[in-house]
């Protein structure tokens, strides 16, 4: 069994809905959600001119490859409406592999852990609540040292 840690965030239509059926998806057709943080909203992170995300965070067991989790996530986005127009662009629902085990993957379409996952604090606040204690497998260090160290300072708010 392989764990995986996601995260799922969205700023268009009912996000609250939107996180929930990707949880009750990611659950029944990519392997169980083992924990799920609070929601959390921050205000857009890159092109900040749009609505402000809610965020989640999951560990999830699985028996799928890194590659084949990557496709049934994508899956999973188009099926509750997600449509690719611009980079970090307002979205209904994104659906990021940060951690996969402890492995280092870097293909043209999947880069894990997520390469700028340690600069983002809507990111970390979320996984420290749930796994506060799993270690980057680059930088060495556990998600509360990462969260303590970056340089993000947007605020990132629970709501649940």
């Amino acid at each position: 069994m392989n764990q995986s840690i996601l995260v799922i965030g969205g700023n268009l239509g009912p996000r609250e809905q939107h996180l929930q059926q990707a949880v009750s998806l990611i659950h029944a057709e990519a392997g169980p959600v083992r924990k799920a943080s609070a929601l959390y909203e921050t205000a857009a992170w890159g092109k900040v001119e749009q609505p402000a995300y809610l965020n989640q965070a999951l560990l999830i067991d699985t028996v799928l490859e890194a590659p084949a989790l990557l496709e049934k996530l994508l899956e999973i986005e188009h099926r509750i409406g997600r449509i690719r127009r611009e980079k970090w662009g307002a979205r209904v629902i994104d659906i990021d592999i940060i951690f996969y085990n402890d492995a280092i993957i870097q293909t043209p379409t999947l880069k894990v852990p997520h390469p700028q996952m340690q600069h983002r604090r809507f990111v970390l606040v979320p996984i420290v609540e749930i796994a506060p204690d799993w270690v980057h497998p680059l930088l060495g260090r556990n998600m509360v040292e990462l969260l303590e160290q970056t340089s993000d300072t947007l605020e990132v708010r629970k709501v649940q």
